[in-house]
């Protein structure tokens, strides 16, 4: 099974994804089509010393050599009934192609981030993964969190507070930035990052609807808005591109400068970003580049 992505990638800002559903074990798992290179059948592995547990070993895909996750024992469950079912799901996150093996992939469908829950704190063994619940119509699915994934296989392939250059200057801490994270880990690692950075005014929002409404509170209220808005674009109930649109399509709130950070600014989905009229986009996890972007956008 392959992906055509000019045929199913879907028109900028409607707050809708597709996901490619798929299976480990017992449990029916999603991932964003825009994170899928292609879907192919496994190919022979070369297994690699003192890798972490999670890794199975490399591939060798066109001269690419790329690493290859075991969806089962991230998950916790059982090797495959079936091996002649399993597939590679070859992605690409954070500027790297990584091959995910799962059990079967069965289609892929078209939801709205709507239709996406929240993990609630009540839900125990996949949430620390899970960026939220696909309710779709006869079934549901868990939407996967494959950047949280690959870093706690990974570490470096994350934001790193070690890119930036410590700082304390007031024209940076006198600017009110507003940071929209879904990961709690993430959303930690860039506040801490951003403050380190001398842009100690911040405030962190968990999605795009809930930082909709705390802008639109602040004009109805006649309160200061921020100085400019960090977006990830991955978010249960409101993605990063349509919060973007809102934005830019409200008359009291299109000056305010949007920057997406996401890992899915890659050069064939950058269109997306630019179609809703974000400011800049920097893909994670370069978050000195994204300290220089900020900087171009609001300071004098």
């Amino acid at each position: 099974m392959g992906t055509n992505q000019t045929n199913i990638l879907t028109k900028s800002g409607t707050n809708e994804l597709e996901v490619v559903i798929f299976q480990v074990g017992t449990g029916t798992f999603g991932i964003n089509v825009l994170k899928v290179r292609e879907i192919i059948q496994p190919l022979p592995l070369t297994e690699t010393p003192n890798r972490h547990e999670h890794v199975e070993g490399i591939i060798r895909l066109r001269n690419e050599v790329i690493p290859v996750i075991d969806m089962a024992k991230v998950l916790d469950y059982p090797p495959s009934d079936n091996p002649s079912q399993d597939k590679f799901i070859i992605g690409e996150l954070n500027q790297m192609k990584v091959a995910f093996h799962v059990h079967g992939v069965s289609r892929i469908h078209r939801v709205s981030w709507k239709q996406i829950e929240k993990p609630g704190k009540f839900y125990q063994g996949h949430e620390a993964n899970t960026i939220g619940i696909i309710k779709m119509e006869n079934e549901m699915a868990l939407l996967l969190d494959f950047e949280k994934i690959v870093m706690d296989i990974s570490p470096e392939s994350g934001v790193q507070t070690s890119q930036v250059e410590e700082r304390t200057d007031s024209e940076r801490a006198n600017k009110a930035l507003i940071i929209v994270e879904d990961s709690p880990v993430l959303r930690k690692m860039l506040e801490d990052t951003l403050h380190k950075a001398g842009y100690v005014s911040t405030t962190v929002l968990q999605d795009g609807n809930e930082a909709w409404l705390y802008l639109t509170s602040l004009v109805e209220n006649n309160k200061e808005l921020p100085d400019l808005v960090i977006t990830d674009l991955e978010m249960p109930q409101m993605d990063g591109h349509h919060l973007t649109l809102k934005i830019k399509e409200s008359p009291q709130l299109q000056h305010l400068p949007v920057v997406i950070f996401s890992s899915l600014i890659t050069e064939d989905l950058f269109h997306k970003g630019v179609k809703v009229g974000a400011d800049t986009q920097v893909s994670k996890p370069n978050i000195d580049q994204l300290v220089d972007e900020i900087d171009k956008l609001i300071l004098p």
